[in-house]
């Protein structure tokens, strides 16, 4: 039984279907949905001084429209939040701490050198978090953001 499903996004448009097919799942078990924003501490603390406060408003603004399009596809109500610091640990976490049954990710299906050299966010969710992991690929043909 699924009774809460937590969807990470980024807002790009690799994580558009895995939205569409976790607000599928939660739909089908009414299971409670979370939308999840992290936003990535380590950007903001390389980004120069004079700019870092308008990166962080600017940063959190891209949540917000994240978290809107997750709650604008969403049948029902969506518990919202916006985290900072490091996205796979954000994730897992948030999971532990709110009784989460599944994590719902998208990923951009990179293949053969280029997924051990670059490695994501989402591949790290998977390896470490105490809870099963839906990761959803892009379809091919979809623009990659």
């Amino acid at each position: 039984m699924i009774d809460s499903v937590v969807i990470a996004t980024d807002g790009s448009a690799s994580v558009e279907r895995a939205v569409t097919v976790a607000l599928d799942l939660a739909n089908r078990f009414d299971a409670t949905v979370h939308a999840l924003y992290v936003v990535d501490d380590s950007e903001i603390d390389t980004a120069p001084d004079s700019i870092r406060e308008e990166f962080r408003d600017a940063l959190e603004d891209a949540a917000d429209e994240a978290l809107d399009a997750v709650k604008a596809g969403a049948a029902g109500d969506v518990v919202t939040a916006i985290e900072t610091g490091r996205p796979a640990s954000v994730i897992c976490d948030y999971a532990r701490d709110h009784d989460i049954d599944i994590v719902a990710t998208g990923t951009r299906g990179r293949h053969g050198e280029h997924r051990f050299l670059l490695g994501s966010v989402a591949e790290t969710v998977v390896r470490r978090c105490s809870v099963p992991v839906l990761t959803v690929r892009q379809l091919e043909g979809e623009a990659a953001q």
